[in-house]
């Protein structure tokens, strides 16, 4: 690992948030309006990696668009997921 990879781990922290389908696009839309967001990682009730979705600072608006659009289908097939956010530390 790189010294800069290695301080970028140290500098973020992550979030689990358990949600029904039903939920699942409207916890998204709210942890995206909260800001600081670098990660989003679904998982389902067996805890394995369903959809990871890297963010980047200026992803906004339009370029959102196909990650709720994924974010609906997948809403629409799994009972309950997993939502872990990696956040940019403080």
């Amino acid at each position: 690992m790189t010294e800069q990879a290695a301080n970028e781990d140290k500098k973020s922290r992550t979030e689990e948030f358990k949600v029904d389908g039903g939920e699942l696009i409207n916890k998204v839309k709210e942890l995206l309006h909260e800001g600081n967001i670098r990660r989003i990682i679904l998982k389902d009730e067996q805890g394995k990696t369903f959809l990871e979705v890297p963010l980047t600072v200026g992803i906004v608006g339009v370029a959102l668009v196909p990650v709720l659009a994924a974010l609906g289908t997948i809403a629409a097939l799994v009972s309950k997921m997993t939502i872990v956010v990696e956040k940019a530390g403080d």
